[in-house]
């Protein structure tokens, strides 16, 4: 019940630098603009940097605070592959000295376009919630380490998310093929990934390294030396930083040296990078095991299209786009994490049903509790910059505090509201989550703010309101010097206002003041005013530019004007900060109860998300069983896009008949059908309600795709070896816990072999318990079940319309799945007539394709024996179905039961039959 226990208590272009001592290169994400780093390092511990002075060159910089030595510099060797990136300082040889950036190269750099400069991210909002490309832009750094000699695929890994201060640990044992160090990297959408230096040395690059950097060409590639990541140093990291709410993570990592390692590393980088350092018991750090969440590789997530539309990457025909009804930035990640990663306990996705089922009761309060949702900001990433020290203090970091610290007030005024939408709900989820909102602290950092902050301060959208908002958020008789200087803003931004009234008078215009963060205060005219002679405005104005119907331009004067506004308000930024400093020094030890608030913010518009895509559309709610049982369910996306409501079908998987077999004519459904089916599976193990009448899903600890036909030029694949490889990913990692979805296999060789290899991997996949479906157009494979009594044979029906002119016959799609194989016979051949093929042609295709199968296929029929023995295993699976899920009472258990024996006896007679007439 890992919800109630929370409650209780999200790729990026590759970067590198070029710039010298006097600018650090660093990350900046809208909240707060992250310094630049104008300050060696102090001490040893700092992290030089090792430059390239040239192609292949082993040269050093020795500034006074710069070893001499290679192996105290701390960027490791960069030379092994072109992925990774250089943080070069300034060129000892250039002639304007060592303020002057230089740019170098790694040794095998190139024009790419997936390599440019390390250029700090600007434009996130702390406000947006509508841009999903924005906030989900790659903002996780992730050290990776991976053991030596006997413990060679133990992992370790650790991430931090620069907008959000949540340090996340993994260790795991990993296979050969490093499917899970994959697929949890693809989960973060990493910016940068850190590899110790002994894992890519030139010539002896290991295995792991190599698989990351094929997978991950756009991500920035950073190599450090072995000692930055050290277990003892990791421990101390999180003894330091971590809050103590979540100080519980000590217990579950205290022998995982491996992600102990990386935390090391990712914290030390951070710190070096940002030119700032994490407030003490400040940071939520929690240990993510592989076990807790169902396994979706990277490639089954974009046959499934869960987060990006393969066709256009820019619409929301995604899963992710039918249940993204969000209203919070960090919903959405919630979201998506929880798409990637579903759940494996069956009693925390129950605890999640009942809430949406709570919240689809009372209309009244699920819009009261979305409304008061929607005035969030972005939780996550305002407690990330609330948590970091800037080194060095600058006009940006003092209204970046300023700034947060008004989002800040503005946050805990809104849970009191919280309280009042949560107080009528009785699930255990939303209970806890109404009790974690009872924390005093909450109360105890507004009242520390109030007694400095003007009670009508709050956040505003519009730069001039907002800046108006900062300027006096402070309460008068705080600091003398600090109110003089906003009288003198004042006085300033009045005698503009009159100086632009003025200027309307003496030449007869109705100009208008306007304001922007970049042009500061400008003058406005609709530009269809009559007193215009020729489009000619008076010599006085500057700048002018002409959109739509509205000039703005500027004059000398009040350019003036502007530059004093600018003193002023850096005067009155540094006054305010030096306050806010003192007054967020007094609230830190408090402040930890923000993580609380910000998981349960998340949670809960998550699963107003799922109760509102239930308003919207007629889903179901899940129930979990042995058995993946769907009456009537159809195709979440497809719902969404289409006009009409799609086909809906049956399906039903047991143990005792766990491997399906689909048949049918080309764009008969069996695609949609497939992807269906595992939209469903995730759907239910998030915790949402799914498109059916009713639905019952055995938990899929793995869910595996292959879908698709393409080759793949990077990797030098043809159609067949992409089809090799990825069949031969599911049978490396398939559990007897999995899904197993399967479109085609086999198509890009020939017939023969493509039927020989279908055939092979069934006999391996029906030898787990895996739940599989298979769809094919080998209608040799649906033979198979006379050997195995666990096969199914299901097909897509089709009509033949005979049109009233002429002979000619075409194919009506119906998108019934029904039981049996398909009895379509050369159904390539009638879809190619629809084509602008020749006549000739088909009919010629259609003699030949008779004699061919005159000659290969012989008639298959079932002996006896197999037909008692499949007899048997159906009444066995079906009793201990029975006995393990029945929920029926004693009089219809008992008509259930006789059914069973009648289709036994039924099936015997026919054994029988076949025997006498073989006889």
């Amino acid at each position: 019940m890992e919800d109630v226990a929370a409650a209780a208590t999200s790729s990026s272009g590759r970067c590198s630098s070029s710039s010298g001592p006097e600018r650090r290169p660093c990350y900046r994400f809208g909240l707060q603009q992250t310094p630049g780093c104008g300050i060696p390092p102090s001490s040893s511990d700092d992290w030089p940097v090792r430059p390239r002075t040239g192609r292949g060159a082993r040269g050093f910089l020795t500034p006074a605070f710069l070893p001499r030595r290679t192996e105290d510099s701390y960027f490791g060797d960069k030379s092994c592959t072109e992925n990774i990136s250089t943080v070069n300082l300034t060129s000892p040889s250039s002639p304007r000295g060592l303020n002057n950036a230089w740019t170098g190269k790694t040794p095998l750099s190139s024009n790419r376009s997936g390599c440019r400069n390390w250029t700090p991210f600007t434009g996130y909002s702390v406000t947006s919630s509508s841009s999903v490309s924005v906030h989900n832009a790659a903002s996780v750094i992730v050290a990776v380490i991976e053991g030596r000699g006997l413990a060679r695929g133990e992992v370790g890994m650790a991430s931090i998310d620069l907008k959000n201060p949540e340090v996340v640990l993994s260790q795991f044992a990993d296979n050969t093929t490093y499917a899970k160090v994959i697929t949890k990297l693809r989960i973060l959408t990493p910016l940068e990934i850190i590899m110790s230096n002994t894992a890519c040395d030139a010539g002896n690059a290991t295995k792991l390294f190599s698989l990351i950097t094929e997978n991950f060409k756009n991500v920035t590639f950073t190599t450090v030396q072995r000692k930055y990541f050290s277990e003892t140093k990791g421990l101390e990291y999180i003894e330091q930083l971590c809050t103590p709410e979540f100080s519980t993570v000590l217990m579950e990592i205290q022998s995982k040296y491996y992600c102990l390692a990386a935390v090391a590393a990712v914290l030390k980088y951070v710190e070096f990078i940002q030119n700032s350092v994490y407030a003490p018991k400040s940071l939520k750090i929690r240990f993510h095991g592989s076990e807790q969440t169902a396994m979706i590789d990277s490639i089954s997530a974009l046959n499934l299209e869960l987060i990006t539309n393969n066709r256009d990457p820019r619409n929301g025909h995604t899963l992710f786009g039918v249940l993204n009804y969000t209203k919070t930035p960090g919903g959405s990640r919630r979201l998506r994490s929880n798409i990637l990663e579903p759940l494996i306990d069956a009693d925390t996705i129950n605890t999640r049903l009942d809430s949406v089922q709570e919240l689809l009761r009372d209309e009244e309060l699920f819009f009261g509790l979305q409304s008061v949702i929607s005035r969030f900001l972005d939780t996550e990433q305002l407690l990330s910059v609330l948590v970091q020290i800037p080194k060095q203090d600058t006009v940006n970091a003092s209204e970046s505090k300023i700034t947060n610290l008004i989002y800040l007030k503005h946050t805990l005024e809104l849970v009191e509201p919280l309280k009042d939408a949560l107080k009528s709900y009785m699930t255990p989820l939303l209970k806890a989550y109404y009790s974690s909102l009872e924390d005093n602290r909450f109360g105890i950092i507004l009242e520390k703010i109030k007694t400095v902050i003007n009670d009508d301060t709050r956040y505003t959208k519009g730069c001039l309101n907002m800046r108006t908002q900062k300027c006096y958020a402070v309460k008068p008789n705080i600091n003398e010097f600090l109110d003089i200087a906003r009288r003198t803003y004042t006085e300033i931004v009045d005698d503009v206002a009159g100086m632009i009234t003025q200027l309307a008078e003496k030449y007869n215009l109705p100009l208008k003041t306007s304001f922007s963060s970049t042009r500061g205060f400008f003058i406005q005219m609709n530009a269809d005013c009559p007193a215009i002679h020729n489009d000619q405005l008076p010599a006085e104005f500057t700048k002018i530019t002409k959109m739509k119907n509205v000039y703005s331009f500027t004059s000398p004067d009040l350019m003036k004007m502007n530059e004093r506004c600018q003193e002023s308000l850096r005067e009155i930024y540094h006054m305010t900060y030096l306050i806010v400093c003192k007054l967020l020094s007094e609230i830190y030890e408090h402040i930890h109860c923000l993580y609380k608030l910000s998981d349960t913010v998340s949670m809960l518009d998550m699963l107003q998300s799922f109760a509102h895509a239930c308003t919207l559309f007629d889903y179901v709610r899940p129930e979990f069983t042995d058995t993946l049982a769907i009456k009537q369910g159809w195709h979440p996306v497809l719902e969404k896009i289409s006009i009409e409501k799609p086909v809906p079908n049956n399906t039903y998987i047991t143990e005792g008949s766990n491997f399906i077999i689909i048949t049918g004519p080309n764009m008969s459904g069996k695609s949609t059908y497939l992807k269906q089916i595992a939209l469903c599976q995730i759907m239910a193990q998030i915790g949402s309600f799914v498109p059916a009448e009713y639905a019952s899903f055995r938990i899929a600890e793995q869910i595996f795709t292959r879908i698709g036909m393409d080759d793949d030029i990077e990797t030098n694949s043809s159609t067949f070896m992409k089809e090799m490889k990825e069949i031969s990913y599911i049978i490396q990692n398939a559990n007897d816990r999995s899904l197993i979805i399967i479109d085609e296999l086999g198509r890009g060789t020939s017939t023969e072999e493509g039927i020989g290899i279908c055939y092979a991997v069934c006999e391996y996949l029906l030898k787990l318990k895996a739940f599989t479906l298979f769809a094919t157009h080998f209608l040799e494979l649906c033979h198979i079940d006379v050997l195995y009594p666990n096969v199914e044979n299901n097909y897509f029906e089709v009509q033949h319309v005979r049109r009233s002119t002429g002979d000619i016959e075409r194919i009506a799609y119906t998108y019934i799945l029904s039981k049996g194989q398909t009895e379509e016979k050369n159904y390539g051949i009638k879809a190619a007539e629809l084509s602008s093929l020749p006549l000739s042609i088909i009919l010629d295709a259609r003699e030949i394709v008779t004699l061919i199968s005159k000659q290969i296929l012989q008639q298959q029929r079932s002996t006896p024996e197999t037909l008692k023995e499949r007899a048997i295993h159906h009444l066995g699976s079906r009793l201990v179905q029975a006995a393990r899920n029945s929920r029926l009472d004693q009089g219809s258990l008992r008509i259930y039961l006789k059914g069973l024996k009648k289709k036994y006896e039924a099936d015997c007679i026919i054994s029988e039959q076949v025997l006498t007439e073989s006889q």
